[in-house]
């Protein structure tokens, strides 16, 4: 299951054809090309920011690009001292390489994302080489691709996605260093390895150092030998690192005085750690559980090639999966605060050693009742998105995406066909069919019935509704207040200035409207839960509010249904319609 011997060892059971094409170093990365912009360009451009995380990010990267403040990170006026800088950097090249400015649309802060996931397939390619040929890493780097976490996080400007692709390609150098298995330096492995590692703490803090550090001091123990390492170059490397953050760090310990280093380290990551921060607690095992899902389809995969994996659990392969797996999965556990995409850098640990099970025929003798659930586990996901997509009718009372449904009900078929082809064994025959089930679901679900969800898409309708208000269709010269809706996809949207206000602000806030050489176009969106506050604070200052459109819908964020209103004073538009006609 080691040093190419793989496809070797697999040579008893016929190749699909499939395999034989692509399983090459030359023809394998076009191959992994096409798969991947397949699976994770839908919905780039039509799917609206996805709340919270995701605006969050954008806003702060928007207002750099607005003040060109490219140190420190804020989010409105408040300090957004929670991630390094990293992501933000990249989203802001993106805007300017592309020829935007900063009221760029959505899918090109999205870029890094998009070219950091399809980087982590190529990556995954690139590390399984280090351990099997190119048949089996093009199988690796197919479940990289499949998995629905790394679909996700193409998707969201936000930092995961680049995270993941500095973890593989340190992991990499990393594999290849320990094989060589010599104290000779290795000074481009060692360069990459160290540059990667920086590169994953300029995105997200300790989380890439976590991983690869305890993959190293994994592979120290599970091998009773340390010498290995001096390959690496640690003394050298290791200022290399440092040269390599410091300057950011120093620049945001200047700019905030030390600030930042509170806030990201004493309540966000040690916040993280001992409570489940933003409702997202969780006991432990919980990933284990979430990883069936997030990782499908190659959870059903594991469970067929368990066996051959157990076998070879000595072989340096299964040896570096386990240093990468285990320690990290341990700590992910027992952190107070879950998210799914929590535990995405170690999803090649496992995909390993499946490939490697694959081609050595996995499946062809296991129990009946593992390939049943192994089956059931790979058909339940597209069955399930299949129902969700024609569900529209009974739980929304629309049929958001009839094409979207029908698309994704043929990824179904074919996820019910992988499900037959795994049943039946061996289990590398089935890979086709689950890789078809997961276009069609990624092009149904993304490119079709996502976008077309209206009723959870707010924000975006809102700042619709606001450009249909007479004289206010000009966002740039209009004055917004929100009271009660505070999603950061609406100041996103909308505009930096947009103020998230009370409801008595919000009051004061149209009174003023057209008084003293002040904005006519002023607007309060204020949400129905708040609205009898603004009434009853409007009647006390004399203000005399009226309703130009409501917008209702359901809140992505818990599920709650919104209706807010956009008040504006009638009063002063009265007058300014009234001037309007004197001149003409």
């Amino acid at each position: 299951m080691d040093d190419g011997s793989s496809d070797t060892k697999s040579a008893m059971m016929r190749k699909p054809i499939w395999l034989k094409i692509f399983g090459h170093d030359i023809t394998a990365p076009l191959l992994l090309l096409i798969l991947s912009l397949l699976l994770f360009v839908p919905g780039q451009w039509t799917v609206p920011p996805l709340d919270r995380d995701e605006p969050r990010y954008t806003q702060a990267t928007k207002q750099m690009l607005e003040t060109g403040d490219y140190i420190d990170i804020r989010f409105q006026e408040q300090a957004r001292h929670k991630k390094p800088v990293g992501i933000y950097w990249l989203q802001a090249a993106a805007v300017k390489l592309t020829g935007h400015d900063a009221e760029a649309p959505l899918w090109v802060y999205r870029l890094p994302s998009l070219i950091g996931a399809v980087f982590c397939v190529f990556a995954a390619f690139w590390m399984a080489r280090a351990f099997m040929g190119p048949a089996g890493a093009v199988i690796v780097a197919g479940f990289v691709a499949l998995s629905i976490i790394v679909g996700v996080e193409a998707r969201l400007a936000k930092t995961d996605a680049v995270l993941f692709a500095t973890v593989i390609v340190a992991q990499g150098a990393l594999a290849r260093i320990w094989l060589k298995a010599t104290t000779e330096r290795a000074w481009g492995l060692s360069f990459l390895f160290w540059t990667a590692l920086a590169g994953s703490v300029l995105i997200k803090g300790p989380v890439g150092l976590m991983v690869v550090g305890l993959t190293v001091l994994g592979l120290m123990v599970l091998k009773r030998s340390f010498s290995w390492f001096r390959a690496a170059s640690p003394l050298i490397g290791f200022v290399w690192f440092l040269l390599l953050v410091s300057p950011w760090f120093v620049a945001i310990w200047i700019a905030t005085d030390g600030t930042f280093f509170t806030e990201a380290i004493g309540r966000d990551l040690l916040g993280k750690v001992g409570q489940g921060q933003e409702g997202h607690g969780a006991p432990p095992l919980t990933h284990l559980g979430a990883m069936f899902g997030v990782f499908w389809p190659l959870p059903a995969f594991f469970l067929i090639a368990l066996p051959l994996i157990w076998k070879e659990r000595a072989s340096p392969l299964v040896t570096f999966a386990i240093a990468w797996f285990v320690p990290s999965w341990i700590v992910f556990e027992l952190v107070a605060t879950k998210l799914p995409h929590y535990t995405m850098p170690l999803l090649p640990a496992l995909a390993l050693p499946v490939a490697a099970a694959l081609l050595e025929g996995a499946g062809e003798h296991s129990r009946k009742w593992v390939r049943v659930i192994a089956a059931v586990l790979l058909a339940l996901p597209p069955v399930g998105l299949a129902a969700i997509a024609f569900a529209g009718p009974i739980v929304l009372g629309i049929w958001p995406s009839p094409p979207g449904a029908v698309i994704v009900a043929l990824g179904a078929v074919f996820g019910i066909a992988a499900a037959s082809r795994l049943f039946r064994g061996p289990a590398l025959y089935a890979f086709p069919a689950v890789t078809l089930s997961a276009i069609c679901v990624a092009v149904g679900i993304w490119g079709f019935v996502g976008p077309a969800l209206t009723p959870v898409w707010v924000s975006p309708r809102l700042v619709a509704a606001l450009d249909e208000i007479p004289g206010c269709m000009d966002a740039s010269s209009r004055q917004v207040v929100t009271a009660g809706f505070h999603e950061p996809s609406f100041i996103f949207l909308e505009g930096t200035g947009t103020r998230i206000i009370s409801p008595a602000g919000a009051a004061e806030f149209l009174a003023k409207a057209g008084a003293g050489g002040q904005a006519t176009c002023r607007v309060a969106a204020i949400e129905s839960r708040e609205e009898a506050a603004f009434l009853a604070e409007a009647k006390e200052i004399d203000l005399v509010p009226e309703v130009r459109i409501r917008v209702d819908g359901l809140n992505i964020n818990g599920g709650d249904e919104v209706d807010i209103a956009l008040y504006q004073n009638a009063t002063a538009t009265k007058g300014a319609e009234d001037g309007n006609d004197e001149q003409q």
